[in-house]
């Protein structure tokens, strides 16, 4: 699997540690919880975007752009992230958000993340919830060339084939790490919600032969839809890296019952896990996604749904600048 074939950008501080969970582990009762800590990547706070983009940008570069576009939520950390990177290499930088929260008050609008996007110079467009944000970045795309300029699509999440990539490469320091550190993996758990991050895992895992399951707790849509959607772009990915086929359908699995009232909007699971891991172990987790995810795995201990004598990998995929976004309801 080489993945040098492929046009990148360095970004991000990698490997990222794989670290122990020694209080929460104790807590639980097991199993043994160890973090990967791609909220460690360097790039604006870090996360696990910065991946995507070193392969994205340097797409991206090779097409001779000019200007990045791509979408999210109000408080996206892939936004966050794609500006910083935009930035970094002289390039224009056109956030389009599309407001998925009722009633948003001021701190959600202009702290956190958005703070970030403004403070790297990013163009920042407002779309009302449930506007076809693909079409809405063609129409600026082809505006923008009107002007003459180059822009690059990138696509909400960073996930397609290319940003996947990212997580294909994950994969193989995870494999690289537990060898050297004769860490046997028996699980590997994440947030999923615009597929990529766990279509590269899988598509990754799988060609390597590793034997590791991958549960996606998902953040944004019912179960039937988000392993869909997992399937669909770990397979165009295995296609994309010459390994057609490798990923079965049952290799994608997402447990989509933590997402509560909805994406972004905080649950007392969330909050728990939120205060376990900053009181415990010290590391901060956002209130979207990896918080959620985080709850999701403690319930599953909790009600047995996962083995005490597992050995499991959370990869902890950043965002807690987005935790002053959220100061009302936190």
């Amino acid at each position: 699997m080489l993945l040098s074939r492929f046009p990148r950008t360095t970004l991000a501080h990698l490997p990222t540690p794989i670290e122990p969970l020694p209080r929460l582990t104790e807590l639980l009762g097991g199993p043994k919880l160890w973090v990967k800590r791609d909220d460690c990547t360097g790039l604006a706070t870090g996360g696990n975007k910065t991946r995507k983009l070193e392969f994205l940008m340097g797409d991206a570069l090779t097409l001779g752009a000019d200007t990045i576009l791509t979408q999210g939520a109000v408080q996206s950390n892939h936004c966050r992230q794609t500006a910083a990177a935009a930035t970094k290499l002289d390039m224009k930088c056109e956030l389009l958000f599309e407001n998925r929260i009722a009633e948003p008050g001021d701190t959600y609008r202009n702290s956190g993340n958005v703070f970030l996007d403004k403070l790297f110079g990013a163009g920042i467009h407002d779309y009302p919830e449930g506007t076809d944000m693909d079409l809405a970045m063609e129409e600026m795309a082809a505006d923008i060339s009107a002007k003459g300029r180059k822009p690059y699509i990138i696509p909400g999440g960073g996930s397609n084939p290319v940003g996947a990539l990212g997580y294909v490469n994950c994969a193989l320091e995870i494999i690289n790490q537990a060898n050297e550190m004769g860490l046997r993996i028996d699980r590997i758990i994440h947030a999923t919600g615009s597929a990529g991050t766990q279509a590269g895992l899988v598509t990754g895992i799988q060609a390597m032969h590793a034997r590791i399951p991958v549960l996606g707790i998902g953040v944004n849509a019912p179960k039937d839809i988000q392993e869909e959607r997992v399937f669909y772009l770990a397979e165009s990915t295995a296609d994309y890296i010459g390994a057609p086929g490798v990923v079965k359908r049952h290799d994608v699995v997402a447990n989509c019952n933590y997402i509560g009232e909805g994406y972004g909007i905080p649950t007392e699971g969330m909050r728990e896990a939120l205060d376990l891991l900053a009181r415990l172990e010290g590391i901060l987790f956002d209130p979207v996604y990896t918080g959620k995810a985080l709850a999701g795995m403690i319930d599953l201990i909790r009600k047995g749904e996962l083995s005490s004598d597992e050995t499991i990998v959370f990869i902890h995929t950043g965002g807690s600048a987005g935790l002053f976004g959220y100061l009302d309801q936190l």
